[in-house]
């Protein structure tokens, strides 16, 4: 047998993380669901952990499953560059621009981005690294993506800077939290003294809230995305702060409920930025006038 998973199986396990349910993961991954259910258990078995807890009421992914998706997203951005890469070496004289993006924005707006882009320009080759913000940062000042986008209430410096769109952080928690059900709102106090699970520490999402609170955020449990955190909130964690666009179909399922704050303001605007000449050429410049057009 084998000593590696199925590749297929771990980009099923992700889709599950980002889509709240397994059957939902399999219908983005495009496989049925029975034949989903025995690629988990098949992988269950291949690693000899459990990584879902089944019921009645679906399934959700276990704290071993939680960290299994954050090392298969390393896995399956590997995949993406190794496929890019060999394509690279039949696209002589093809442009290509290099994008590191925030998970937020590389979640919940740049695929749409690249659509519209790719309408106008599809000659071009466009390579996608997803970063926390201050990773995307650290990446652009090396050299080594052409333009980055990220979140943060002030902009970064050294670097060029434009806002290409508004975010709203939100505070959410588990239908059986005692949060749920209040009547008045959670006051800044009461929010910056709660342990939460957030994201580490470089996140745009981290940075956000520590600069509304005034002070560093207490984390509960830190992990390193919004669809494990999404998750560890669901399945009865600590609260959490996040982006709307990374929990409003949470809200809608009724997985996740929105609980009112008081006296924060918890608005964000989200950033291209980028270094050299002031004024972006080239397919930059057109990946950025497509991100930031009303």
């Amino acid at each position: 047998m084998s000593t590696w998973p199925d590749l297929s199986a771990l980009e099923l396990l992700v889709a599950v993380a980002d889509h709240g349910s397994l059957s939902a993961g399999a219908r983005a991954t495009g496989m049925a669901q029975p034949n989903a259910s025995r690629s988990i258990a098949r992988l269950e078995r291949h690693l000899g952990v459990s990584l879902l807890h089944r019921s009645t009421h679906g399934s959700s992914l276990t704290p071993a499953g939680l960290l299994v998706v954050d090392w298969s997203r390393t896995v399956m951005d590997a995949a993406r560059e190794v496929v890019d890469g060999a394509r690279s070496l039949a696209a002589d004289g093809t442009e290509t621009i290099v994008v590191a993006a925030s998970q937020t924005v590389a979640e919940h707006l740049l695929p749409a981005w690249l659509a519209l882009f790719r309408a106008r320009r599809p000659e071009v080759r466009v390579m996608v690294q997803v970063h926390n913000s201050q990773e995307v940062v650290d990446t652009l000042l090396a050299g080594r993506c052409d333009v980055g986008f990220v979140e943060g209430p002030r902009p970064p410096g050294g670097v060029h800077h434009l806002v290409v769109a508004e975010d709203e952080l939100v505070l959410v928690c588990s239908p059986d939290h005692p949060w749920s059900t209040r009547s008045r709102p959670v006051t800044a106090d009461e929010l910056s003294e709660t342990p939460l699970v957030t994201r580490e520490s470089g996140s745009g999402t981290r940075v956000a809230l520590d600069q509304a609170l005034g002070r560093p955020v207490q984390p509960a449990m830190e992990l390193p995305s919004n669809a494990a955190v999404r998750v560890s909130v669901a399945s009865g964690g600590a609260p959490a702060v996040l982006s709307r666009l990374a929990v409003d179909d949470a809200l809608a399922a009724g997985s996740l409920c929105e609980v009112p704050v008081a006296g924060l303001d918890l608005r964000r605007p989200l950033r291209a930025v980028w270094t050299g000449p002031r004024r972006l050429g080239g397919a930059a410049a057109d990946l950025l006038a497509v991100a930031s057009r009303p």
